[in-house]
């Protein structure tokens, strides 16, 4: 006997329960708002999320010493054989006229180039640039003018939830510059690490930049113009991190849902049926 009194769901009497208009109501309303809350707690489960953190590291250190970097630019009145692209940096690096993984497409009639090129940086400060540095005569007046389609470093990472300056110089459009104007653009680059439900991280870099143009010269005269792309490197690495809301929280979750929608449901009920009762007993105290 004393085993039954830890029950502490004992089933209410039947003679103290009394079926109403208004709990149908409410008992329907309850189950389509659990309902509602159930679906979009489950959407939330299934969905995942991208968390972010700062932290001071390089975090691709089996790279190397080295950044991939993809450059697409487009100068539309500079001849092919002019165009060549030169590698600077503070380790003692000086190319002069790179052309491993690149590729020149003629535009207008021979007139234009498009550089395509894909190769590596030290993780130091320096410079690339594109120049006439590399051509057999130079050029009396070249024209510099450039639209950039594409300067991205790293790996290509698109996901939907993360928005970055990975590509900043996309549709950048110089052309109607000075043609015989330099274009210095000062990089900043952060790497950035993005880390997938399984735990496979890929490695980019976004980066801010800030721009300037000028005519050079100096005590022999004017300078030959160039594109000019000056980097250094953040010591704050960004960090994405895709993330499932844990089974134990949604499930807490849909526990919450549940019994505070019918907690707060009978309390409302009780209340709406305590005054309809007393109501009543008021018109019958009238009409006596």
């Amino acid at each position: 006997f004393s085993f039954f009194r830890f029950d502490i769901y004992r089933k209410v009497p039947k003679d103290l329960t009394q079926p109403t208009y208004t709990g149908a109501i409410i008992s329907v309303c309850c189950c389509l708002f659990i309902l509602f809350l159930f679906l979009s707690e489950l959407t939330g489960f299934i969905a995942t999320e991208i968390v972010n953190e700062l932290y001071v590291d390089d975090p691709d250190k089996d790279s190397g010493g080295k950044i991939e970097v993809n450059l697409n630019i487009s100068l539309p009145n500079l001849h092919c054989e002019l165009v060549g692209l030169d590698i600077q940096d503070e380790m003692g690096r000086h190319e002069v006229g790179h052309i491993d993984n690149s590729m020149k497409i003629p535009l207008n009639n021979g007139d234009g180039c498009r550089f395509e090129g894909h190769f590596s940086i030290n993780k130091v400060p320096g410079n690339f640039h594109v120049s006439t540095h590399s051509a057999t005569a130079q050029p009396q007046n070249p024209d510099m003018t450039h639209v950039i389609h594409k300067l991205s470093f790293g790996d290509k990472l698109q996901v939907h939830n993360v928005h970055g300056a990975f590509n900043a110089l996309e549709g950048a459009d110089k052309l109607s510059s000075n043609p015989l104007a330099s274009h210095d653009y000062i990089l900043k680059i952060v790497p950035t690490v993005y880390e997938d439900m399984s735990g496979k991280q890929r490695y980019s870099y976004q980066y801010t930049v800030a721009n300037k143009e000028y005519v050079a010269y100096s005590h022999t005269g004017r300078i030959i113009p160039a594109i000019w792309f000056r980097y250094d490197l953040s010591p704050i690495t960004v960090k994405y991190t895709e993330r499932r809301q844990p089974l134990y929280r949604f499930i807490t979750s849909i526990c919450a849902i549940i019994g505070g929608t019918f907690t707060v449901a009978g309390i409302l009920d009780s209340c709406i049926f305590t005054a309809s009762e007393a109501w009543k007993k008021i018109q019958l105290g009238k009409m006596q």
